[in-house]
């Protein structure tokens, strides 16, 4: 699972569901979690199997249909499409009883019809949610989503960064450049220190040398891009980026995976600091890089124009 949560929904009576602003409460259900909210509705099959792809993440559907039933779509979703996303067949005839019972699918009978249906199917899709989510909060996946995440971002940014300063004046630039030119030749000069010290002395000089991040460091894009937020009279978001994104990135990349052997709680522990994944942190990280995202997004927009 990434940022984005995608659901695909197919109920021949899907306009209910709409107009009575069931899937926006969804939808904001989602976004208060920290997750890019994308839900795809359909009324009929054909429409819905031509959406179908691995990229959802939750499927919803009827079960009872003008010319399909639940059965026929576990089929063409499992195995045919071989897509194993989680699955809620819900219904209001109370006859699931023969469906058949396969693993990530959930069945509602709500034996109702009208809003105490669709409200009964809007909380068990909630629940469902929570449960992926649940998922999401281990540890190594949350490792994983951040690194990606980030690591998009990252190239985004480089791009845009490339992208303005091709397309402006070069005498414009020589102040950013002579200064980040004078920090490097300051940071040179420092490892040249070392390198004809203790790193070459010392009989640890290795240990220190291979954990000397310099060359990979990030602060010169970061820089930059606060460089042309300013020049752009943008609001300059890049100390927060810095300390929201690089830092916790910089953490995830460096630590080392601890189980506590008494509960059996998993964390990353960077240095002497251990970091402990509860559902708030999780929901803030993803909050921070929704955000971030979206303000890359909006100065390349701006770039572009």
């Amino acid at each position: 699972m990434q940022i984005e949560y995608k659901i695909l929904w197919l109920d021949d009576q899907i306009d209910s569901f709409i107009d009575d602003e069931y899937v926006d409460e969804i939808k904001h259900y989602l976004e208060d979690e920290g997750f890019e909210a994308t839900i795809d509705t359909v009324d009929n099959a054909t429409d819905f199997f031509e959406k179908l792809d691995k990229s959802y993440d939750l499927i919803l559907t009827d079960y009872h249909m003008d010319k399909m039933n639940g059965d026929k779509v576990v089929e063409e979703i499992r195995n045919t499409s071989k897509i194993f996303s989680e699955i809620l067949f819900y219904t209001a005839r109370g006859d699931l009883k023969d469906a058949k019972k396969l693993d990530r699918i959930s069945f509602l009978e709500t034996i109702s019809s009208g809003a105490t249906h669709q409200q009964m199917v809007v909380e068990k899709i909630k629940s469902l949610i929570t449960l992926t989510i649940q998922k999401f909060h281990d540890i190594v996946v949350m490792r994983g989503m951040i690194m990606n995440e980030t690591s998009d971002m990252d190239n985004q940014k480089l791009e845009m960064i490339k992208q303005y300063i091709k397309n402006i004046e070069v005498d414009k630039t020589n102040d950013l450049k002579n200064d980040i030119l004078n920090e490097v030749n300051g940071h040179f000069m420092k490892k040249l220190e070392c390198v004809n010290g203790d790193w070459k002395t010392k009989k640890n000089g290795l240990h220190k040398l291979i954990k000397d991040n310099f060359v990979f460091s990030s602060d010169y894009k970061i820089k930059t891009l606060s460089w042309i937020l300013n020049d752009l009279l943008e609001t300059d978001f890049s100390e927060e980026y810095q300390d929201e994104i690089i830092k916790i990135r910089n953490k995830f990349a460096h630590a080392k995976l601890e189980i506590d052997s008494a509960t059996g709680r998993k964390y990353f522990k960077h240095g002497k600091d251990g970091i402990t994944f509860d559902e708030t942190l999780c929901k803030n990280i993803r909050a921070n890089i929704k955000k971030h995202k979206i303000n890359l997004k909006t100065l390349k927009q701006k770039i572009d124009t």
